[in-house]
């Protein structure tokens, strides 16, 4: 065999489909936990600076929003090491399913695992979806705050109509009703959504949900694939099974009958199609 007929051999066994999840895994997540972590960081600059003068106020939050942090972290850890394994579950199964070393190999472990790991994506990707769902939230904080925002930039004209307009980080649950002042409204509320801060706090928020709904889609299609690979691989085991109880029935015929039989099937059994 030639250096170009084992290259596309090689090339016939790598699982595209896991390889294409695989990637939007690593960049789903990656996106999610870098903006994330950052965003969250920002946060507590804008609650600390605009909306809380105790302390005591925020310190709450803080400590949350360590804690979420911390999470980042493992889930950062965790699915670079899943992604590999379900990178590497995709080779055997690919390799397997298109006999591309041989013919059809399978075995009770092997069965076993795939299954695993198809339950475990189905799983983590219906558990990603309340983190998708989550990830949106801050999101809508900061979409109606820069709704209010706006607002006060048309009606500039007019101050006592500005000053009615008021975003109250209380009734998000960022802050205790107690905190002082709680809330920003009018100029100043405007004056906060031009800083820097602010606008990066925001496209941190929608970066890090997109990353979360490009994850979501990363584990549904790995998920999709182990399927059609499982149910694939069952009907391959089907085939070869027939095709031995006809090769078993065609020697009891040849013995019983003492003579030779022509063979309806090929010599070799990757042949089939």
């Amino acid at each position: 065999m030639g250096c170009y007929d084992c290259c596309m051999r090689c090339l016939g066994g790598v699982p595209y489909c896991s390889l294409v999840a695989t990637l939007l895994c690593f960049s789903g997540i990656a996106l999610f936990c870098g903006c994330g972590h950052q965003a969250l960081t920002e946060t507590e600059r804008l609650i600390e600076t605009y909306f809380a003068r105790n302390l005591q106020d925020y310190i709450t939050l803080a400590y949350i929003i360590q804690y979420f942090q911390y999470v980042i972290y493992g889930l950062a850890s965790f699915f670079f090491v899943y992604c590999i394994v379900l990178l590497a579950e995709g080779f055997y199964t690919t390799s397997a399913a298109k006999q591309t070393f041989g013919e059809f190999r399978s075995t009770m472990c092997g069965r076993c695992l795939s299954s695993s790991f198809i339950v475990m994506t189905y799983v983590l990707a219906v558990l990603w979806l309340l983190v998708f769902a989550l990830s949106a939230l801050p999101v809508y904080f900061f979409y109606n705050m820069d709704a209010t925002c706006h607002t006060i930039d048309v009606l500039t004209e007019t101050p006592a109509s500005i000053n009615q307009l008021c975003v109250d980080a209380r009734q998000y649950g960022l802050l205790p009703w107690n905190a002082v002042p709680g809330k920003a409204c009018g100029i100043t509320l405007s004056t906060i959504c031009k800083t820097r801060e602010y606008r990066m706090t925001y496209d941190l928020y929608i970066a890090a949900f997109a990353g979360a709904g490009i994850t979501l889609l990363a584990l549904v299609h790995c998920s999709l694939h182990l399927a059609l690979n499982q149910v694939y691989l069952r009907k391959l085991r089907q085939r070869v099974k027939e095709e031995r109880r006809g090769y078993d029935l065609y020697g009891r015929l040849q013995r019983d009958r003492g003579e030779t039989l022509c063979s309806p099937y090929p010599v070799n059994m990757s042949d089939t199609s």
